[in-house]
């Protein structure tokens, strides 16, 4: 693989022309795809634009398949781009090839891929993370500087996380979600995978801002995001988030308390607050996502496009045998417990309650912030696990995102930042948020800490 791909893009761009940075990438792909299929498809034709990037498989282009690693639309191709990809094809930038992730974003580890699992590039036996778990191998293992990912519940920062990478989610609202295949519409949002703060930032100032395709995309003023990188963390205040703290224990804890010596030693002030219902983050956020994800996928009938079984002969036979033969377990699973959530005699016991709980909590943080500028947690709770460790403990699993699912749930934006690793050599991270459209803070904060401790990032896979 060429050295240039060590560099950060934004360090990148200067030394070495657009066509050598997009062949250096697709080489490494070659190279590397094998091991860790972290991509489902590779489009040797990308152009020569100023930026390789890798897209998620749900985030729709018009030169490549769109799969949302499900066969039901493994031959579906989109008749326009993303808002997303629309903005970075303009900037000039070139999509070497589209991400591995879990069926329609649903997961926390990319096993639900119908397309295989990717592999973590730290250890190939463990999980990426999920669902953006291919964007998060790609940049970890250096195929790309930058991947685009999908965030309902933690799903770009939970697996830049594992893999040791930077994982941006922004404001809901800040990226059009136009072209974004939907799992859970208040939540789903667009985020940014890259390997340090200051490409993540370049990045959402191409992506971010107002587009009249997505109605709940947001008129708020797009910033200069890298601004105030250089600024530092002196001053700046950090809330611990006691509830998380006691979930923590062993080495996620130790690192933790590791990256809070780190902000405080350099001028960053640290104290703990309280949001008492955000030990119920999961449960609403299991609830809300997978009622609306029992709408979102009910048109995929196999009439209108993707799969159509070929043994059904009546209508009702088209729908149930093409969704039967098309959707993967996990996608089954939760709409069931959806359409469950929301059928009568129940809405208001799951779905409206989860919608009060949800309501409260953003009432709680939003308190919080008043009282510090950012709320930091580690980003997961445990490193990398095996692949298949939690394959038949789907509770297990869902509690992968038990630190991310709040940002979701309340819309605010939050970063992952690499914090250390544990003694198996696997990646850590720090996970910090901030108010609502926030992003220019935000990335002041984890340039700052990334700063404090950039050999994390100077590290490869396998040579740690």
């Amino acid at each position: 693989m060429s050295d240039l791909l060590e560099l950060p893009w934004t360090e990148a761009r200067g030394q070495v022309s657009p066509r050598e940075y997009v062949d250096a990438c697709l080489r490494a792909i070659a190279n590397r795809n094998e091991s860790l299929n972290a991509f489902l498809h590779v489009n040797g034709g990308a152009g020569e634009g100023v930026l390789p990037i890798a897209l998620k498989d749900n985030i729709v282009t018009t030169d490549m398949p769109s799969t949302c690693g499900s066969r039901i639309l493994g031959d579906f191709q989109s008749p326009f781009d993303a808002t997303a990809a629309a903005r970075l094809r303009a900037r000039g930038a070139s999509f070497v090839g589209k991400t591995n992730m879990d069926e329609f974003a649903m997961g926390s580890s990319n096993e639900h891929s119908a397309f295989g699992p990717a592999r973590n590039p730290w250890d190939v036996s463990r999980v990426p993370g999920g669902s953006s778990g291919g964007s998060a191998a790609a940049v970890a293992a250096r195929m790309v500087p930058v991947a685009l990912g999908s965030e309902t519940g933690g799903s770009v920062r939970q697996p830049a996380a594992l893999c040791g990478v930077v994982g941006l989610k922004p404001t809901y609202g800040r990226i059009s979600r136009s072209g974004l295949v939907a799992f859970a519409s208040s939540l789903d949002q667009i985020g940014i995978v890259t390997k340090t703060v200051r490409d993540c930032a370049e990045v959402l100032g191409i992506v971010a801002g107002y587009d009249p395709m997505d109605s709940t995309s947001s008129t708020v003023t797009v910033d200069d995001y890298t601004a105030d990188l250089e600024a530092g963390l002196k001053g700046l205040r950090f809330g611990i988030v006691r509830e998380a703290l006691a979930l923590l224990e062993g080495e996620v804890r130790a690192n933790f308390d590791e990256a809070v010596a780190v902000l405080r030693g350099s001028g960053a002030v640290i104290e703990e607050v309280s949001i008492p219902t955000i030990g119920y983050a999961i449960a609403v956020y299991y609830i809300v996502a997978n009622a609306e994800a029992s709408a979102n996928l009910s048109r995929f009938d196999g009439i209108r496009y993707g799969h159509r079984s070929e043994r059904a002969s009546t209508l009702e036979e088209v729908y149930d045998d093409s969704r039967g033969e098309g959707f993967g377990a996990e996608v089954k699973r939760r709409i069931m417990l959806g359409t469950f959530a929301l059928s009568s005699g129940y809405y208001d016991a799951y779905y409206g309650r989860a919608q009060r709980v949800r309501a409260k909590l953003r009432h709680e943080i939003a308190e919080a912030f008043r009282g510090v500028d950012f709320l930091i947690t580690p980003t997961t709770p445990e490193p990398a696990f095996p692949i298949g460790a939690k394959a038949e403990d789907p509770l297990s699993m869902y509690l992968s995102d038990i630190f991310t699912a709040p940002a979701n749930l309340v819309g605010i934006p939050a970063i992952a930042v690499p914090s250390g690793f544990s003694k198996a050599g696997l990646p850590l991270s720090l996970q910090i948020m901030a108010p609502h459209f926030e992003e220019l803070p935000l990335f002041r904060a984890a340039a700052g800490y990334e700063r404090e401790t950039i050999h994390w990032r100077k590290l490869p896979p396998g040579l740690h």
